[in-house]
């Protein structure tokens, strides 16, 4: 009975989301950590997400059933009706806003908003399904998280916070283009226009390549801002390299495109994971200039 709930809300987004809103977190604390809020935004945006994954299940029936990745989800099959999830993630959605409105502040739950309307309105309803651009679109509401998370602790929407807002949408795309790459049979049979399907999977490499690149170049920008320390340079530059290595690995003679598509996946989610991971542990006093610069 719990199953189907459960897997509605897509939990391996939800634990991707976690280390993302954490890391914004304890960036923004800089070791002055309340962590009564912590763990209300973790928990409040945690539900914000889930109920976003499970009306997107609701809402993408129709296309789950032609693909084999998804043709099994609970929506699909029948183990939980389209109605029971929207119905499910309308009250995850209830309790999350509810539970950030009454503990962080009006720029989280502003930020929180936003993610939710692209990723279920905007994205959902209508750019993944009409436009090359959905990706791009929806990587607005993927880069969320860690804005939210450092939000709740400065209250404000600065420097720090647009630079992950940035660093997180650039890390969306090539990572969704990696996906869409060795999922490609399963985005034609359901006519979603992905890069790969509606153009090349030629032109998807080389944007794959050129976000990546953009992405090494953003990372750097917190510890030139005073944000981070060289611990996070060393982490962010060592995982970005290798990541834009292997991107370039797909121009090599004989590159089988799916195997390299799926190690450039799997290579997004060590970077992004170590990158949070260390934007957590190694912050740093912001300068004075900055504050001043930002108030």
């Amino acid at each position: 009975m719990i199953r189907p709930y459960l897997k509605v809300t897509k939990p391996g987004i939800i634990m991707g989301n976690l280390i993302s809103v954490a890391g914004g977190f304890f960036m923004a604390a800089r070791g002055d950590i309340d962590w009564s809020l912590m763990w209300a935004t973790v928990l409040g945006l945690s539900l914000v997400v889930a109920s976003g994954c499970a009306i997107n299940n609701c809402i993408d029936r129709d296309i789950d059933v032609h693909m084999r990745r998804t043709r099994n989800r609970v929506t699909v099959t029948g183990e939980l009706s389209g109605r029971a999830a929207l119905i499910y993630g309308l009250v995850l959605g209830v309790l999350g806003f509810a539970l950030l409105v009454v503990r962080t502040n009006e720029v989280a739950v502003g930020f929180a908003a936003f993610g939710y309307a692209v990723y279920v309105g905007l994205y959902s309803l209508w750019m993944k399904r009409k436009s090359v651009y959905g990706t791009l679109i929806g990587s607005l509401s993927g880069a969320v998280p860690p804005v939210v998370g450092y939000c709740a602790v400065t209250g404000q929407f600065d420097i720090g916070a647009a630079i992950l807002l940035v660093m997180f949408s650039l890390w969306q795309m090539p990572h969704s283009y990696a996906i869409a790459i060795f999922r490609y049979d399963d985005y034609a049979a359901a006519n979603i226009p992905v890069l790969p399907v509606a153009e090349s999977i030629a032109k998807a490499k080389r944007q794959i390549v050129l976000y990546i690149a953009v992405f090494c170049l953003v990372t750097t920008l917190l510890p030139l801002s005073g944000y981070t320390g060289l611990t996070f340079m060393a982490v962010s530059c060592a995982t970005s390299l290798w990541w834009l290595v292997m991107a370039f690995n797909g121009y090599r003679r004989g590159a089988e495109e799916q195997g390299w598509a799926r190690r450039v996946f799997v290579l997004s989610i060590i970077t992004i994971t170590a990158i949070s991971v260390t934007m957590a542990l190694d912050f740093k006093a912001v300068p004075d200039a900055l504050l001043v610069l930002n108030h």
